[in-house]
């Protein structure tokens, strides 16, 4: 009866060790190997730093955007296609936000809720529209967008709402 008792609660303190491992519920700055589209060697911080660069990511995982305390993400060098999905106005916390060198046509309205955000790269994409929301990030450092054909007159309007300081990398 004690083994079989003991077997089962190894059995369900395993079975729950392996649900928060997978849903990214480490200790800050501890490493793990995931599978990210067929990509089983990229290592993902599950600290503040995110990494999901040249991962072949058709879009952002769903999981990422639980995770409120991140201070940057990358997802640059992928296959992000449209636009960013709008929960990533949930990552309240962010100060760097990488999404170069993807196919992306344009940018949520959502990212003018980052109000630490301080880097905004979505330099190499296919953004042809910028929302007027990006004038919302009071705290912005830099923002690159080189290499897209976005409206001018998108971005006079948001230049406008922007802190003279800001870096805009055209």
């Amino acid at each position: 009866m004690k083994k079989t008792l003991l077997i089962i609660v190894l059995t369900v303190v395993v079975a729950a060790t392996v649900v928060l491992l997978s849903k990214g519920f480490l200790a800050p700055g501890e490493q793990k190997q995931t599978n990210l589209n067929g990509n089983t060697n990229v290592s993902v911080s599950t600290g503040k730093v995110l990494d999901l660069s040249n991962t072949n990511l058709n879009q952002i995982p769903a999981y990422v955007f639980d995770r409120t305390s991140l201070e940057e993400l990358n997802v640059s060098h992928n296959k992000l296609t449209g636009a960013i999905q709008s929960q990533i106005g949930q990552l309240v916390n962010l100060k760097i936000l990488n999404a170069s060198d993807n196919q992306m046509t344009g940018v949520p309205a959502e990212v003018g809720r980052l109000q630490n955000l301080e880097v905004l790269d979505l330099s190499n994409n296919q953004l042809t529209g910028l929302p007027n929301e990006l004038g919302n990030l009071k705290n912005l450092k830099t923002l690159n967008l080189s290499g897209n054909n976005y409206s001018v007159q998108d971005l006079d309007g948001i230049r406008a709402k922007l802190p003279s300081t800001v870096n805009i990398i055209l």
